[in-house]
């Protein structure tokens, strides 16, 4: 076939590109806050969508109201409270996210938490929620807003002599094992004093709502930042086997180490026989998980959750979905397949390339959709990049056996950042290679050396929106356009 003119490939690339952003700005907090929490007058209604429970909350039955927010949609999460929720007495609050706000309300601390490692900001929000929770009575309401990120912007020990420096250690050691979020979350939940449902046992006698925007599975909501408020049902036998099986014990700090191989490290909170499994959430709806947990015979540690209510906002589907509305406005046959959830990101390459080829040879207009997040296992110190433009680079590579086509991969995070880079991810397509290759660079040596970003910005194919204030997981879109 004869190579087909870059600029032939420009149309394709701003579809992709118009995709992804439209289906990220379809995904509007406002809305979806007043979709699932609506506040009338001092009273929030219809919490639930399923009818169960009690219909309506009274904030005038609260001598004080509580609110933590924490990830990166933690901002514009506590706005849309602020502006919907007309009490200011009793309020008080901690905001912990990457970017502090440029206005920001004197009844709340703000702190600057890192990520995707932690830092003193990430130590002092969780102490100082720590302490506010402390305060908290039985006429307390806590509203918990939660989304992707807070793993390592909010983060404390539970052992106090470890230090940051062997906590960012640690975080750097589970970001490079290669294991999937479930199983890094296992560790983070029985290493932190915040996580593993710890919030929620800082006040146990408070009535606790919990809003959720998940960056993980829906059938795993107790990892979004490391479920600080939601009972756990890992073990410290997992967190043994997690450690063994991916090696990671000779790589961690001694202090660290030292703790997590405790014989009697402590159990995360939640009774691990009579809870049900969590991602209950996601298929039965939130009341019914509460009338369980209300319902269940519960003593010590597990009525900490008894009065706990958890909400899902806006999630990956939501995103999925927007994508699916905007490609078949733009004339596309849609095939969506989130199957290679959490699997490596060569292994996802294949197989949705695979799919790929065999649909568009069915379908000459064909928008192949993914969503969810693949995994990155780094056996070196990593260049600049992350896991989507190391997915689109190996998507690259093979695109190169289609010179003559109209193709184009998208991969982005819908949080604006792509691992230890600033932009979102990336768009290839079957000249990617060669013109890399013209540039001086060799695409093979940079997904061997995590190094995608320097070549994809070179090319002028990197995806930027800056900091989205969302964290939905990633997007990805194979397009093929055929007369």
């Amino acid at each position: 076939m004869t190579p087909v003119a870059d600029s032939a490939l420009d149309p394709l690339h701003a579809i992709a590109a118009e995709i992804f952003t439209g289906a990220l700005a379809a995904c509007d907090i406002p809305s979806a806050f007043d979709r699932r929490v609506r506040f009338e007058g001092g009273v929030i209604k219809r919490l639930w969508s399923d009818g169960s429970g009690p219909e309506e909350i009274n904030l005038a039955d609260f001598r004080r109201i509580f609110v933590v927010a924490m990830g990166k949609a933690a901002g514009p999460m506590l706005d849309v409270l602020l502006s919907r929720m007309k009490r200011r007495k009793g309020l008080r609050g901690i905001c912990c996210s990457k970017y502090l706000p440029a206005k920001r309300n004197w009844r709340f601390r703000y702190f600057e938490g890192g990520h995707p490692l932690p830092n003193e900001d990430s130590f002092a929000a969780a102490r100082a929620t720590l302490a506010l929770l402390k305060k908290a009575k039985k006429d307390t309401l806590v509203f918990f807003l939660i989304s992707g990120g807070g793993s390592a912007m909010f983060d404390l020990p539970l052992d106090p002599q470890i230090s940051l420096a062997d906590t960012i250690t640690f975080h750097e050691v589970l970001l490079a094992s290669g294991a999937p979020i479930h199983e890094i979350n296992t560790l983070r939940k029985h290493f932190s004093a915040v996580k593993g449902g710890r919030l929620a046992m800082a006040a146990p006698d408070a009535t606790k709502i919990s809003l959720l925007v998940p960056d993980v599975p829906l059938r795993s909501l107790d990892a979004l930042s490391s479920g600080p408020t939601s009972p756990d049902h890992t073990t410290v036998l997992e967190v043994h086997d997690i450690l063994a099986r991916y090696a990671m014990s000779e790589k961690l700090p001694p202090a660290v180490r030292g703790f997590l191989e405790r014989p009697d490290l402590p159990e995360s909170p939640g009774n691990k026989g009579w809870l049900p499994p969590f991602f209950a959430l996601a298929a039965r709806g939130a009341s019914q998980f509460r009338r369980v947990a209300a319902d269940a015979s519960m003593d010590g540690e597990n009525k900490a959750f008894r009065d706990s209510v958890f909400e899902i906002l806006l999630s990956s589907h939501d995103l999925v979905e927007n994508a699916r509305t905007l490609a078949q406005k733009a004339g596309y046959f849609v095939a969506v397949d989130n199957s290679c959830d959490d699997w490596d990101y060569a292994d996802a390459a294949r197989y949705l390339l695979g799919r790929f080829h065999e649909l568009r040879a069915i379908h000459p207009r064909l928008c192949l959709i993914s969503g969810g997040e693949v995994t990155v296992t780094m056996d070196r110190t990593p260049g600049a990049g992350g896991r989507n433009q190391q997915f689109a680079l190996a998507c690259a590579i093979d695109l190169a056996r289609y010179p003559g086509e109209l193709l184009t991969v998208l991969s982005a995070g819908s949080d604006g950042i792509d691992g230890n880079t600033r932009t979102a991810g990336a768009i290839a397509d079957p000249t990617t290679v060669l013109r890399a290759q013209a540039f001086g660079f060799g695409p093979e040596q940079s997904l061997r050396d995590f190094n995608a970003c320097p070549l994809f910005t070179a090319l002028g194919d990197s995806v930027v929106t800056g900091p989205t204030g969302q964290n939905l997981r990633d997007l990805r879109l194979l397009i093929a356009h055929r007369a």
